[in-house]
């Protein structure tokens, strides 16, 4: 294990900085780390966008065969609804991993926009908002650090207001609210969340759009923080699984093969360099192609 104490000159700065510039680790090294959840700050996970401060204790485990995952053509065919020179809007497929890691190499979303672009050899991927394998819908993916890094800052805000659909097992009561419950890490589990007195603060808005038979309702959400897994924990902890989900329900392979019933339905975000507004919607195949009138 690499271990570095933030100086006071390095406070506020983010841990991607402290990571590459005060640990030299190279790019690779740093995806490969983060990716299988190896970065600590004072002996907790973070994302590499998290502002750090002085004294704190950055620690990164790395084996010496830890894999690298490089990225590779992968040829599969992307709904692309918005693009231009520095952002690209898709919508994923499910099931497909967002990144490349451990269990999928090749088959990721990574790697088709880098067939997409051209299989460039200084290509980086810098997806904005990451969607789960199992969900899918309008994902943003910026073409340079500085898009990046400004579309990053305006999430969870009024400037970047995201969506999703989702078809539950069970009716929420009632049929509009708020969802706020803590969410915290699982002890001795690697990606499973749950509703915890300790967990971080996670707030869900929701509304039923419809109600199906075999007590199902179509619900439409909207996050106020963006927590792992947020949407799917919370859905569960008032009875209301996400139809399909193994984690936080019960699987249905043959309904739901490798996904979930989840689903990244509207975008609306002010573009960071022109200042226009893009609005995007997109509905899932298990919605039979009807519209979504209104908001959360």
């Amino acid at each position: 294990m690499d271990s570095y104490s933030v100086g006071p000159e390095e406070d506020g700065k983010r841990l991607r900085e402290i990571l590459r510039n005060g640990m030299r680790l190279s790019y690779s090294a740093m995806k490969s780390a983060k990716w299988n959840g190896r970065i600590t700050v004072n002996g907790e996970l973070r994302a590499v966008n998290t502002r750090v401060r002085t004294g704190d204790q950055v620690s990164v485990v790395m084996p010496e065969k830890e894999p690298v995952f490089l990225p590779e053509p992968y040829d599969l065919p992307l709904n692309i609804p918005y693009e231009d020179s520095y952002l690209m809007i898709v919508d994923k497929p499910a099931p497909l991993a967002s990144q490349s890691s451990r269990n999928h190499p090749g088959d990721s979303l990574e790697n088709a926009v880098y067939s997409y672009f051209g299989c460039p050899e200084d290509f980086v991927y810098r997806p904005v908002n990451r969607l789960d394998k199992g969900t899918s819908g309008l994902m943003v993916i910026a073409k340079d650090g500085h898009t990046q890094d400004l579309l990053q800052r305006m999430l969870h805000g009024e400037k970047f207001i995201r969506e999703y659909l989702a078809l539950t097992e069970g009716i929420p009561e009632p049929a509009e609210g708020e969802i706020n419950l803590p969410i915290g890490k699982r002890e001795t589990a690697s990606v499973r969340r749950e509703v915890r007195p300790d967990g971080q603060s996670a707030s869900t808005f929701y509304r039923v759009v419809e109600k199906r038979g075999g007590n199902r309702a179509v619900v439409r959400l909207k996050l106020g923080t963006g927590r792992t897994h947020q949407i799917r924990v919370h859905l569960s902890a008032i009875g209301c699984p996400i139809c399909g989900d193994f984690l936080y329900g019960t699987e249905l392979p043959q309904e739901f093969p490798g996904r979930f019933a989840l689903h990244s339905a509207l975008l609306r975000l002010i573009h960071p360099i022109s200042g226009e507004i893009i609005r995007l919607e997109s509905l899932p195949e298990w919605f039979d192609g009807r519209k979504i009138v209104g908001s959360v």
